[in-house]
């Protein structure tokens, strides 16, 4: 799941990333502002549920994915939108 949140006072928005993983013992979200080699770790919630805020600029789009256990890429289900990567995958886009 994915909420938005636009600030009155600010050109930004706080995006809470939730995501439910089984057996995941750590979630990362990689790919934020373009940067795609320091992924954000989420926070552990109850059971299998992971999650984190960010604040990113209003107007913007950005390409991201889920990094299970080191591993595993996921996309957001509920994200606006997906484009092609270059390994022949896609990637989750958030329009911000």
């Amino acid at each position: 799941m994915i909420q938005k949140t636009y600030l009155k006072t600010k050109d930004q928005c706080k995006v809470k990333f939730t995501v439910s993983i089984e057996n995941a013992d750590k979630v990362e979200v990689v790919g934020l502002n373009d940067d795609w080699d320091n992924p954000i770790e989420m926070n552990k919630k109850k059971g299998d549920t992971f999650e984190i805020v960010q604040s990113l600029p209003k107007n913007t789009h950005h390409e991201f994915k889920y990094l299970v256990n080191g591993s595993e890429w996921r996309n957001d289900p509920e994200a606006d939108g997906e484009a092609p990567n270059e390994f022949g995958g896609t990637n989750s886009i958030l329009a911000v």
